[in-house]
């Protein structure tokens, strides 16, 4: 067989623009459709279902042949309405933050560079540097302290417990595993199911996770949270962790977080904190006070695509100590050696504080909104979204045929709709509808939690386009939409009444 020399099938073909003027005015057009729908952010529906056929165009086969820049813009652009609405000021449901048309140039900026900031000695790396000195800064945490940009605070958490467990276990589970080492954590029923989620992943099991019942403002019971180490420790168990909260889903409650630290201490367990969204609060006149605890933590996860209004995705993981951190992680095979000088150097690389070698810029759009922005203006939008959820609570308890279900303690109002003498089942459908009719028609979209048996309307708050005047028509519409013949129709079948 006779070696024939490499021959390009098409030796000038790439990926980039045949013509860049052409490329040029078709990223105008889509930047304009972009800005066009954030600047109409406030107006029109707060949810629209994607229709029937687009979601038909969206299974098509795998294209063998492209279509085209402007065949796939055209796409785009239809897309666009269809968003889960939460740019929309009447966007109340699930802590989702709103974003801002400034992210969108970040975002730019980013993909233009389409770097790889799992390590090596480049721009990037230095800007999310810049990002974890200023969380360090924010939340009072030492300069021994690290963090890292990641997804989300589920991710976060992942990171956390798992420093947290390989710090209690001498960093032997990182080859051995944690079978029989009967480690044992704590936190609330009302936490958030990331952490849970977290403990399967790392190997600890969700059995190992104590469940903690809150007391009734939602926030972590201390004496059955003492009870329950004494009682592991008794059983032969280790305690290793405790879990508090700041905001919990549900109502926004914020555990006693300095009382959490002090038994932490006492007991000598890691203390992390869970804070996706409500540790921001530390930015507001309204919520600082009571977050004072986060300095105290070892570890906190929390979420800049909340109450930051970073656009998505941005999270982050906050360190105490930065050895544990790295010991947790790092491992640096032969192809990814530090070097002192060169592309290789810029150490210690991202990649050894959390599980992603391939990891994408999102630091930038942190840096670009905390420095267009800055704290002071950032904490008035949240300390204002928590004025907005009292106001909220004051305008329930004065509207006849409203129930406010749980207190105020953030940026969350939890109520529902009553008619004396119906039983929590049928009030519970009828919650539901009112829902479902208040995100089918447009107007507002709030979610339902479940608070000790029955359907709350939750109405989260954290959105800079919010004004009052959104909750007093959310408030009027589910006056009217109680009153509906759908409601009525659902109340008769919860009731067991045959239709009319």
């Amino acid at each position: 067989m006779t070696d024939k020399p490499y021959d390009e099938p098409t030796p000038q073909e790439s990926l980039d623009p045949e013509d860049w003027d052409e490329f040029r005015a078709q990223a105008h057009r889509m930047l304009e459709s972009a800005l066009d729908r954030m600047q109409s952010s406030r107006q029109g529906r707060v949810w629209t279902e994607l229709p029937a056929d687009i979601k038909d165009a969206l299974k098509s086969p795998l294209p063998r042949q492209g279509l085209g820049t402007d065949d796939v813009i055209s796409r785009m652009e239809t897309l666009l309405p269809y968003g889960a609405g939460n740019t929309n000021p009447r966007f109340f449901g699930w802590v989702h933050g709103s974003g801002t048309p400034s992210n969108i140039l970040a975002e730019m900026a980013a993909s233009s560079m389409n770097a790889n900031v799992g390590g090596r000695d480049h721009g990037a790396i230095y800007v999310e540097k810049q990002v974890i000195s200023w969380c360090r800064e924010l939340f009072e945490f030492p300069e021994t302290a690290s963090g890292i940009v990641v997804s989300g605070t589920s991710m976060a958490t992942i990171i956390a417990i798992k420093v947290a467990r390989d710090a209690r276990l001498d960093f032997a589970s990182r080859k051995d595993g944690v079978c029989g080492h009967g480690l044992v954590g704590y936190t609330s029923t009302e936490t958030h199911s990331c952490v849970a989620r977290a403990f399967d992943m790392v190997g600890l099991g969700t059995d190992a996770l104590r469940r903690i019942p809150a007391n009734d403002r939602f926030e972590i019971d201390m004496d059955a949270l003492r009870t329950a180490i004494t009682k592991d420790r008794a059983a032969g168990l280790t305690p290793f962790v405790v879990i508090g909260t700041a905001g919990t889903v549900n109502v926004g409650a914020i555990d006693p977080l300095e009382e959490l630290a002090d038994l932490a201490k006492a007991e000598n367990l890691w203390f992390h904190i869970d804070g996706a969204f409500g540790a921001l609060g530390v930015l507001s006149e309204r919520a600082r006070d009571r977050l004072t605890g986060i300095k105290r933590a070892d570890s906190l996860a929390f979420d800049f695509h909340k109450w930051l209004h970073v656009n998505y995705d941005a999270g982050f993981a906050l360190v105490r100590d930065e050895t544990l951190h790295r010991a947790t992680f790092t491992d640096r095979p032969d192809y990814l050696k530090a070097k002192e000088r060169g592309l290789a150097g810029g150490n210690p690389w991202p990649v050894e504080y959390g599980p992603e070698l391939s990891r994408g810029f999102r630091a930038l759009k942190v840096w670009a909104q905390l420095a267009e922005f800055g704290t002071d203006r950032l904490g008035r939008m949240i300390t204002r979204n928590c004025y907005q959820a009292s106001y909220l609570g004051e305008q329930v308890a004065m509207t006849p045929g409203l129930e406010l279900l749980a207190p105020v303690a953030l940026n969350i109002c939890c109520f529902r709709h009553v008619v004396d003498g119906l039983p929590d089942a049928v009030l519970n459908a009828m919650n539901d509808e009112i829902v479902i009719q208040l995100q089918e028609q447009g107007i507002a979209a709030p979610s339902t939690t479940q608070l000790h048996g029955r359907t709350a309307i939750r109405v989260n708050i954290t959105n800079h386009r919010t004004a009052r005047k959104d909750l007093d028509i959310l408030l009027s519409e589910i006056v009217r939409i109680a009153a509906s013949p759908e409601v009525a129709a659902v109340r008769k079948a919860a009731e067991g009444a045959p239709p009319s």
